[in-house]
């Protein structure tokens, strides 16, 4: 195994090489892959919902904004522990480092057990809230209640993946969250449609019955119990430098007062972004004339899910941009810090033109992929082919923002997500949605707008470079 100074010796040689640009670009390609197959966890769930009816689809849609919230309070935990991790390892400060990864992961534990809490206690108030009718409200609510148990392991993952990175490490988090992906799809199909009979054979009885929408959502909570699993095995074993001890793993420690400092703006950047996104939500929901009509609710469901696919290599950028900014300022070179973001988005860039074609001239046939009925594909296609414009500028404002959480600017991008939600999505998705009576399409002008506003708003913050005097 290499040891932690022949790893940071490496790292600073590639730090003062010539161009961040190679840098970015292979720091991102292993995280673009564990980013894809964690992207099929809820693509392939609603392909499997697809099968069944849009009632399953409202549930599995509405579960991916739940377990999105989870992920960005466990965000809380994870940008601290990024940018500390990072700026120490750049530094050479490799006890530190490690402090910091066991903090992490105890601060990571006790947070799981409060977010679980939270889902199943509010489970039914937020069916109760878009207004679903009473069969879809049970599917709903026992659903988000099974899937929680997932995330009591989830948080371990993703908290490791953050340390992770930050020592430089893309290729384990790839591992480990990619077998969670390939788990979710093989159980889950599974146990949605049972096994046997099989009449060739000569068996006749099934094996194991069909449990429906229940084996979309166990085939999850499996698969994640063992991503957790897996990645505490690998921290307790020392990967990459960093190992889990007994004396460190508390959160009674300045470290944790660090972590939760620079996390904290970054969580509640993530929980407004929710909220707005959960109101948003509701708009899509009252898209009939004001009353639940699960079939614009589906189409925008399936529209958010397949778009999501822009996300994964703006998230694997924007992690490596996070990563090169926080180890070239701890190496005290803030201009490979400003090159090393300008070369993510660029890069991210070029990828989504490629994606918005797709998008664009693939909007029929996905729909018609995604969802067997014909309404769905009716009021869901024409809409993405608006949204399909849009692509870059969604990628200029995550990339971006990942680039200054490395340098532990999280207030800003705080203060963006708050004026571009409530301010201008929200606003613009009631008037062109309900009042003008726009449908999906129209909902959607107030959520593309809010994009471009944010992707404007951080890459000016990038460009003025006030980022690189915060000390964390």
């Amino acid at each position: 195994m290499t040891s932690p100074l022949m790893q940071h010796d490496q790292q600073r040689q590639r730090l003062a090489g010539p161009s961040p640009g190679w840098l970015v670009f292979w720091l991102a390609l292993p995280v673009l892959g564990e980013q894809f197959l964690n992207f099929c966890v809820g693509f392939y769930d609603t392909f499997l919902s697809g099968r069944i009816g849009p009632a399953a689809t409202a549930a599995i849609g509405l579960a991916a904004y739940v377990s999105w919230l989870a992920g960005m309070l466990f965000g809380l935990v994870g940008t601290g522990t990024t940018a500390l991790v990072a700026r120490h390892w750049g530094a050479g400060e490799f006890e530190a480092a490690n402090r910091a990864t066991n903090c992490s992961i105890a601060l990571a534990v006790a947070f799981s057990g409060l977010v679980y809490g939270v889902i199943y206690t509010a489970a039914p108030g937020i069916a109760w809230l878009l207004d679903m009718d009473e069969p879809t409200r049970q599917i709903v609510v026992r659903y988000l209640r099974i899937d929680g148990v997932g995330h009591l392991f989830t948080s371990v993952s993703l908290v490791g993946a953050a340390a992770l990175r930050g020592a430089g490490d893309m290729r384990s988090p790839l591992i480990i969250l990619g077998t969670v992906s390939v788990l979710n799809a093989a159980v889950s199909t599974v146990l949605v449609f049972g096994v046997g009979p099989w009449p060739s054979l000569g068996i006749e009885t099934t094996w194991l019955r069909p449990l429906g929408i229940d084996g979309i959502v166990l085939g999850t909570v499996i698969a994640r119990c063992i991503g957790g699993l897996l990645m505490l095995g690998a921290l307790a074993r020392g990967l990459s430098g960093l190992r889990l001890t007994r004396d460190e793993f508390t959160v009674r420690s300045t470290m944790a007062a660090r972590i939760l400092r620079i996390g904290t703006p970054a969580a509640l950047d993530g929980l407004l972004m929710w909220c707005g996104h959960f109101l948003f939500l509701m708009v899509i929901a009252n898209l009939g004339r004001g009353r639940f009509d699960s079939v614009p609710f589906a189409a925008h469901i399936v529209g958010i899910q397949v778009e999501a696919i822009t996300y994964l290599p703006a998230v694997a950028w924007g992690y490596a941009a996070a990563t090169m900014v926080g180890q070239s300022l701890g190496a005290g070179r803030p201009d490979r810090a400003v090159r090393a973001g300008h070369a993510a988005a660029l890069q991210c860039g070029l990828l989504a033109v490629g994606i918005s074609l797709l998008f664009y001239f693939g909007a029929d046939r996905i729909y018609s992929i995604m969802h067997q009925a014909p309404e769905v594909q009716a009021v869901g296609a024409p809409a993405f082919r608006f949204l399909a414009w849009f692509q870059v500028p969604l990628v200029f404002s995550i990339v971006y923002v990942y680039a200054l959480r490395g340098a532990g600017d999280t207030r800003f991008p705080m203060l963006v997500t708050a004026l571009g939600v409530y301010g201008v999505r929200l606003p613009g998705a009631w008037w062109c949605g309900i009042v003008l009576h726009g449908g999906l399409l129209g909902a959607w002008i107030g959520m593309v707008a809010d994009v471009c506003v944010r992707a404007l708003l951080v890459f000016v913050r990038f460009m003025k470079g006030r980022w690189q005097a915060i000390e964390v």
